[in-house]
C-alpha cells in the first residue's frame, strides 16, 4: 500500500461484483449509524475488529467524496501523492475519469462512519511498474492515503489495524497472492512503515514518465523503492 502518511500518485481500483464480508471472531459487525452520509452506500468489504471497530471499504463517488478527498491530498503530508495544487472540482474530475477504467479504482474506507483512508488498487501489468519488476499472478498493486490524526492524535497501533482490514479486502476478498507498492524514495516514513508492517523491499527503480495528452493524464518519472507483502505473512494458510 501506498504511503499510509504521504503516499505517490493515484492509481484506482478493482470493485468485485460482490462484497466480501470478514468478521474477527465474536466480534459481530456494526453497520455505520443512520446519521452518517455512508450508511446506506454498499461496501465491497466489510471487517469488524474487538477494540478497533468496523472498517467498510466503499467504491469511491467521485462527486460526494471530493470534499474529502480534495482537503486530504491539499495537506502538506500529502505531497508524495501529487495532487497538492488540484482544486475540488479537479479532484473529482480525476476520480471520474478513473471510475472508467477496468484496472485501476479508487474507494473511500470509512471507521465506524467516518472516513479514513483513500484505498487505491491496481492491475500491475496495466501500470508503468510493470517495466520495473517482472509482475507474477496474483500480483496487485496498492496505494493508501490515510485520514489526518484526529483530536487525540495518532493511536499505537492504530495504522496497522486498518491496514489488516484493508489487506483483508485486496488479498483476501479479491483473492490476490501479493501485494506491491512503489513509494518514492524521498519518502523514508512510507518505506520504513512498509517494511515494519511486513512488505519486504524490492529494488530501486525508476518509473518512467507518462505524458498523454489527449486523456489529460501527465506522471512524472518518478525513483521508487519497490516492495512487496505476500499473503501467507498476513493469513498463513
Amino acid at each position: 500500500m501506498s504511503d499510509p502518511y504521504t503516499p505517490d500518485t493515484p492509481h484506482t481500483l478493482h470493485t468485485p461484483d460482490t462484497p466480501h464480508t470478514l468478521h474477527t471472531p465474536d466480534s459481530p459487525p456494526t453497520p455505520d449509524t443512520p446519521h452518517t452520509p455512508y450508511a446506506s452506500r454498499t461496501a465491497v468489504h466489510e471487517q469488524a475488529t474487538d477494540g478497533f471497530g468496523t472498517v467498510r471499504v466503499l467504491p469511491l463517488d467521485p462527486e460526494s467524496d471530493a470534499a474529502v478527498i480534495h482537503r486530504w491530498v491539499n495537506e502538506d503530508r500529502a505531497a508524495f501523492w501529487g495532487m497538492n495544487d488540484l482544486t475540488e472540482r479537479q479532484v473529482a474530475e480525476t476520480y471520474a475519469h478513473l471510475d472508467t477504467l477496468t484496472t485501476h479504482h479508487a474507494y473511500l474506507v470509512v471507521r465506524d462512519g467516518e472516513p479514513v483512508a483513500l484505498l487505491q488498487t491496481y492491475e500491475p501489468e496495466a501500470d508503468r511498474v510493470s517495466e520495473c519488476y517482472d509482475v507474477r499472478p496474483g500480483d496487485i498493486g496498492v496505494h493508501l492515503l490515510l485520514a489526518p490524526a484526529g483530536p487525540g492524535g495518532t493511536r499505537s497501533g492504530w495504522t496497522a489495524l486498518l491496514v489488516a482490514a484493508i489487506a483483508g479486502y485486496v488479498l483476501l476478498g479479491l483473492d490476490r497472492r501479493r501485494v506491491v507498492v512503489d513509494p518514492d524514495v524521498r519518502n523514508e516514513k512510507a518505506v520504513a512503515r512498509f517494511l515494519k508492517l511486513g512488505f519486504t523491499a524490492g529494488p530501486v527503480v525508476v518509473l518512467p514518465e507518462i505524458d498523454l495528452p489527449d486523456a489529460d493524464v501527465y506522471l512524472p518519472e518518478k525513483k521508487a523503492q519497490l516492495a512487496f507483502l505476500d499473503r501467507e505473512v498476513l493469513f498463513p494458510a
